[in-house]
């Protein structure tokens, strides 16, 4: 169950509140554009800028989460950077220590919970913008467009330390061989839990022995369930398991979509598997399963 201690932390702001006084707060905008896989392996992310320069929150910036705010010394996408580079990404965006950062996207809030994600591992404070850009527009808020030629670097933060929220391939397997405790639970939709559907990433299915809880479970018209209706999710889903939880999905976003979920409900001892599936399906040895496996088919 849900620590009751945790749930009044501030991990959301709605559109109504940030509309009153954008001005006060640094606005970070993180799409990424991921058509869907036409063929399994069909892998092809996109830098989300030019739909920041189509439409965009008036004041916001966009944090490209394929160059600045991924590691660069790794072949998996969307690897989290080391802190001081972190702290230097958001410095050369002209992003203040002491601002008050206010994280969007113009999907399901996948990428804006990926970058929070990032900042809480570093201990620095951020708020993801309920139902992203689509629900600021819903309301007829402004937008802006067009590009916008270079920004001012600002002091990067320093003391940045890892917290520890995040899990790489040693720490799973671990877990799947029982040498560690926790619980993995993929974040993907059941259809690529089961391996039924087409998938971005070298084998269809699951790791073995993980629960499933969709992201998008979480969601209900773009913005986040309640509460009370998360814990419903995750005590249906995950009843019995053990901790701490590691979340994971194709590449490490999703699965923070569902982090975000669970810490507003409360939810503290879980951690993201950073590599996901797309560093998971490439090693052959490493365990899979899809639900034809688990029943006993062919």
């Amino acid at each position: 169950m849900a620590e009751a201690a945790f749930r009044d932390e501030q991990v959301l702001i709605s559109a109504e509140e940030l509309s009153v006084d954008p001005m006060a707060y640094t606005i970070l905008h993180a799409t990424v554009s991921f058509p869907k896989p036409r063929f399994d392996g069909d892998y092809r992310p996109e830098s989300g800028y030019a739909t920041w320069c189509d439409a965009r929150i008036p004041g916001s910036l966009h944090a490209d989460l394929l160059d600045g705010f991924s590691a660069r010394d790794t072949r998996l996408h969307f690897s989290r950077p080391a802190p001081d580079d972190l702290a230097s990404a958001l410095a050369e965006l002209g992003v203040a220590p002491d601002a008050d950062l206010v994280i969007y996207d113009d999907g399901s809030m996948t990428w804006a919970s990926r970058l929070w994600w990032m900042l809480r591992n570093v201990g620095i404070p951020a708020r993801v913008l309920d139902g992203g850009l689509a629900r600021w527009t819903a309301l007829r808020l402004p937008v802006d467009s067009g590009d916008i030629a270079g920004f001012r670097a600002a002091t990067p933060r320093t003391g940045l330390t890892d917290r520890g929220l995040w899990r790489d391939r040693e720490d799973v397997l671990a877990v799947v061989s029982g040498d560690a405790p926790g619980t993995l639970v993929c974040a993907l939709d059941a259809e690529q839990f089961a391996g039924t559907a087409t998938t971005r990433y070298a084998r269809r299915g699951h790791i073995s022995g993980s629960r499933n809880l969709p992201a998008k479970s979480v969601l209900a018209d773009g913005v986040l369930h309640s509460t009370d209706r998360v814990d419903e999710l995750a005590e249906a889903a995950l009843a019995g398991s053990g901790r701490p939880l590691i979340l994971y999905c194709g590449g490490g976003v999703s699965a923070c979509l569902l982090a975000l979920a669970l810490v507003r409900a409360g939810h503290t001892d879980l951690a993201v598997y950073d590599g996901s599936l797309e560093e998971w399906t490439a090693d052959p040895a490493l365990p899979m399963r899809t639900l034809e496996e688990r029943s006993g088919g062919a």
